[in-house]
């Protein structure tokens, strides 16, 4: 799927400025970069969370899209009822609990979960539908290792399985590593590298590239 050309401007400062690029089903790609590099404003662009400069839109035709934004949120009910919003029959939202790790947690009120209690739910939420295009902002930033590796493992299994393409914002370079096929390299609101994962973030092209590697190793 093409992503078209983007742009947004805050208050006369340009944030963001990039061009077309393809995603492909059954494919993830990170979006890497310093803070206040751009990936959130880019996650959000494509999302249709923040408006483009000129009423640009993301993609042409109709796209299904699935958005987890950095920070979670929780409908006042039980986390199951949380997922079973989304889609899905109480029985597929247990297992979807369960791969995540909290189905201890099915009945308890969502809006009282932890920071990474409450992210895994909101994941599984967002999982529990079928997309064409999944956006994650920071989907495990909260998380500890153990949570990490199994939502890691839950991403990946739905991106296969679905054919959905992932957009996966992510600050942790050995995290992209481990999960991306493709690698979008960020810098100052402009899109410096896109690639393959290996290259981008093993043998990149561009100076800024190397740069941002060997300072955040």
């Amino acid at each position: 799927m093409k992503i078209n050309a983007l742009s947004k401007t805050y208050e006369g400062r340009k944030v963001l400025s990039t061009p077309a690029f393809e995603l492909s089903g059954g494919e993830i790609c990170v979006l890497v970069g310093a803070n206040g590099s751009g990936k959130s404003s880019l996650a959000k662009a494509i999302a249709g969370v923040i408006s483009n400069d000129y009423g640009a839109k993301p993609f042409d035709g109709k796209l299904s899209v699935g958005y987890m934004p950095q920070k979670s949120y929780a409908f006042r009910m039980s986390t199951l009822r949380n997922l079973t919003l989304a889609g899905g029959n109480e029985a597929e939202a247990m297992e979807m609990l369960k791969k995540l790790g909290i189905d201890h947690l099915a009945k308890a009120p969502a809006n009282k979960l932890s920071g990474g209690e409450s992210a895994r739910m909101a994941l599984g939420r967002v999982l529990m539908k079928k997309y064409d295009l999944v956006i994650l902002d920071e989907p495990t930033a909260s998380m500890d290792m153990e949570s990490t590796a199994l939502s890691e493992k839950l991403i990946m299994d739905y991106c296969r399985k679905s054919g959905a393409a992932v957009l996966w914002v992510t600050h942790s370079l050995a995290q992209a590593r481990r999960v991306a096929d493709k690698a979008v390299f960020l810098r100052k609101g402009e899109m410096i590298e896109f690639g393959l994962a290996e290259k981008v973030l093993n043998s990149p092209e561009k100076e800024e590239t190397k740069e941002f590697l060997k300072f955040y190793e």
